[in-house]
């Protein structure tokens, strides 16, 4: 048997469903991977392997049974710090788990460690490396959970997204992220900043580890993305008005992706959005940071000065939106999702660029999440597959959009695309 720590989620599942593995070996490989590496990768924001293996050892059956889970810190739970990323709540032990934590555990996953985030998953960077260069950004805000799962210290982490902090993270460290319909997951328990965006995802290394582990926490048949289909897929290439922001190698990609498909057997097409999507640039930001600064009173009005300038920033941004912009933002919100199935009409999915390039050098910053506000802002399902490396090595990847609430058809589809650009 190789290393348990490199299995997907899925494979160690059968494995374990076989007894040819444990739970508590699959966490000890981990374990092990994690001693080795986490003190440069700098993933988690709290861990305690003795913690780790008694939670492994405790697993409860289910679809989930002993497969190790990142949460990152933005969500609660009760038998850890919850701390999102600031040290206004340093030390804070909430009373119950998140939604989404208590359904993992009810489905037999280990919680490994809270995994690290940006501050309230919007700003200041943590301290994490990406694993393939440790001098480069893994990506934000979901920065922990995408560098832990590239990094092989688990199969499964949640990441949450409010502009790119799923996709861009896990396309920045060479692994899959999807970012549900909006609400598919339940938010509960979660340090909430927009409550128009906010969407609690997943990121895993294969695109059926990630509907195993959705399904499992929303309760929704999400399918077997590894069955394959009819037919191939009918595709839109879509550049999306963020266009201008890629760098060479995304310019160079996404061309490359779509003869790829074509060759495949794919219909593939170009499919850009009407002109007037392109408001959400604008709207997308008013409206989350005008919900972040509501969000946040009680932190503005008692520990301003543990906010960082970054951050406080944004706030102020959001604070002086008067209510003419925020309705006029919310107005483009509601016009562009109920304009979007148009845009799909005649096709399965559209594929657009998942990051503006590789991952950036340095850990002050993220990244840009140009390509993916957009998609957030509509309320659709969205999956990043790993498509090659960038002029320094890094990973790239590839962004597959379906329609809302078509999250099992989305995954699918994402699984041919990853497949044939695999193959390639």
């Amino acid at each position: 048997m190789p290393d348990p720590s490199r299995l997907t989620a899925t494979e160690a599942a059968r494995l374990i469903r076989d007894r040819r593995l444990s739970p508590e070996e699959l966490m000890d490989a981990c374990l092990a991977r994690i001693a080795a590496h986490e003190p440069e990768v700098r993933a988690f924001a709290w861990f305690d392997a003795e913690h780790a293996r008694h939670a492994a050892r405790m697993a409860l059956h289910g679809p989930l049974h002993g497969l190790p889970v990142g949460v990152k810190d933005v969500l609660d739970t009760v038998d850890m710090p919850s701390e999102y990323g600031s040290p206004i709540w340093r030390g804070w032990r909430p009373r119950a788990d998140a939604a989404a934590v208590a359904w993992t555990r009810a489905a037999g996953g280990t919680v490994v460690g809270k995994t690290v985030t940006t501050e309230f998953a919007t700003r200041k960077p943590g301290p994490t490396g990406n694993p393939h260069a440790l001098g480069h950004t893994p990506g934000g805000s979901s920065s922990g959970s995408a560098a832990g799962v590239a990094d092989f210290f688990f199969p499964l982490a949640f990441g949450t997204q409010t502009a790119g902090s799923v996709i861009r993270p896990a396309a920045f460290c060479g692994v899959v992220g999807y970012k549900p319909s909006f609400g598919l997951i339940s938010r509960a328990g979660m340090k909430l900043m927009s409550d128009s965006l906010d969407t609690i995802g997943v990121m895993a290394r294969s695109v059926a580890d990630c509907a195993l582990f959705a399904g499992a926490v929303s309760g929704r048949d999400l399918g077997d993305p590894g069955q394959k289909p009819p037919r191939a897929p009918r595709v839109g290439v879509c550049r999306s008005p963020s266009w201008p922001a890629a760098l060479p190698e995304t310019e160079a990609l996404l061309p490359r992706a779509a003869a790829v498909l074509a060759r495949a057997g794919a219909a593939v097409t170009e499919r850009e959005l009407p002109t007037d999507f392109a408001d959400l640039l604008e709207a997308h930001p008013i409206i989350m940071n005008h919900e972040s600064a509501r969000a946040l009173g009680w932190e503005l009005a008692e520990h301003r000065d543990q906010i960082s300038p970054e951050l406080l920033e944004r706030l102020e941004f959001g604070r002086v939106q008067d209510g003419d912009a925020v309705a006029h933002a919310a107005a483009v919100f509601e016009r562009t999702q109920v304009g979007f199935p148009a845009v799909m009409e005649g096709l399965d999915v559209l594929v657009t660029p998942a990051a503006p390039g590789q991952a950036p050098a340095g850990l002050e910053w993220t990244g840009d999440p140009v390509f993916n506000f957009i998609w957030t802002s509509l309320h659709v399902p969205s999956v990043t597959v790993p498509a090659g490396t960038g002029p320094d090595g890094l990973p790239l990847g590839i962004q597959i959009v379906g329609c809302h609430g078509e999250d099992r058809a989305t995954l699918a589809w994402a699984q041919w695309v990853g497949e044939a650009l695999q193959r390639s």
